[in-house]
């Protein structure tokens, strides 16, 4: 005599003529009945339930399908029939949230490695854990966001060869690095290794700052001819002003609290002599910096005489006639001023 679950099964094979709708109510009903007595079943009792499941999926829409894959991704119970049905469904929407399932089989996740998208493999490594066979099928599709996701995900295991050939490929992704550099159980030789190149990548990226720097600041003079530096119906007496520098200078006056006063008062004559005096450039090259509506020239001109970023920050914010500066753009020249060495910065304003 056939079994209760069998006979329930031949019934739902045999219905005829049902509405798409109809079917889809049927599969909430039953999939509400599962979540609520999920915890209380037995085992037999959960694979009834797999296998009617599984038969509805054949008959419902896909926003049916995207519903029941999110409803049964947190259950804790294993639904292998319907886990594998809704892992391996061709539309996105179906298959991708089932796969942060923890009841999802190694074998499984390999097959949807293997057979679905960039999107399905991206979803299994950012999974909550992610074993290491899993891991080596991902790495070698050589996908940087599959390779940032694992980089990301404390819950992945890589093989040692895994975690170096993502060291290798770091050596081009600088972001990669970071992420690696931060991971606790990279084996130590890589890490070391890692690091290396984060510091290589580093002092390359500021050897190169202030030679691109300096044309930054050579085009900004180059332009700054048509331009009207300081709201004054006079030319301003830049030698009076640079004499007043000096002299500030020989009695240890010449310092940030002094130079912050100018900026806040609006002298900006005799910032320019400041500045003009301790770069040892010329006015002609200051004026432009103040003028031009880049601000990372007169920042590093500012850290090239020694001036602190506070000093640096208040002559910024406010040169006459210009809109405020937006506060990311100030972020941006405070990473200038901060990795600029001294030296650096004096050689690159410096005319």
């Amino acid at each position: 005599m056939p079994s209760t679950s069998a006979l329930l099964i031949s019934e739902l094979d045999a219905i005829d003529g049902w509405s798409p709708e109809r079917w889809a109510i049927t599969l909430r009903q039953i999939t509400k009945l599962f979540l609520e007595r999920a915890s209380s079943l037995a085992a037999n009792q959960v694979a009834l339930f797999d296998d009617v499941l599984v038969r509805l999926t054949d008959h419902v829409d896909t926003p049916s399908l995207a519903q029941l894959s999110h409803q049964l991704s947190d259950i804790k119970c294993t639904l292998p029939l319907c886990n594998r049905r809704l892992a391996l469904d061709g539309d996105e929407s179906v298959s991708i949230p089932i796969l942060r399932s923890l009841r999802l089989t190694p074998e499984l996740l390999l097959e949807v490695v293997r057979s679905g998208g960039a999107r399905h493999r991206v979803a299994i490594a950012l999974r909550h854990t992610v074993d290491p066979a899993v891991s080596e099928a991902l790495v070698q599709f050589a996908d940087p966001a599959i390779n940032h996701a694992l980089a990301e995900n404390l819950g992945a295991r890589l093989l040692e060869a895994d975690w170096a050939r993502l060291v290798q490929i770091a050596g081009t992704d600088p972001r990669l690095a970071q992420k690696l550099a931060r991971r606790s159980d990279l084996p130590e030789p890589l890490k070391r290794k890692v690091r290396a190149k984060i510091e290589d990548a580093r002092m390359r990226h500021l050897n190169a700052m202030p030679a691109v720097m300096r044309e930054q600041i050579e085009n900004t003079i180059a332009t700054a001819g048509t331009k009207k530096v300081l709201a004054s119906s006079e030319q301003p007496d830049y030698a009076d002003a640079r004499a007043k520098m000096m002299e500030l200078g020989r009695k240890g006056k010449l310092n940030d609290s002094t130079i912050n006063r100018f900026a806040v008062r609006g002298e900006y004559t005799n910032i320019v002599a400041a500045l003009a005096l301790l770069t040892g450039s010329p006015v002609e090259v200051v004026l432009p910096m103040i003028a031009s509506d880049s601000i990372e020239g007169l920042v590093l001109a500012c850290k090239a005489s020694r001036l602190d970023w506070a000093t640096a920050a208040a002559i910024v914010k406010h040169r006459p006639g210009q809109s405020p500066v937006p506060a990311a753009e100030l972020d941006r020249a405070r990473k200038t001023f901060d990795e600029f060495s001294l030296s650096a910065a004096q050689r690159t304003v410096r005319f």
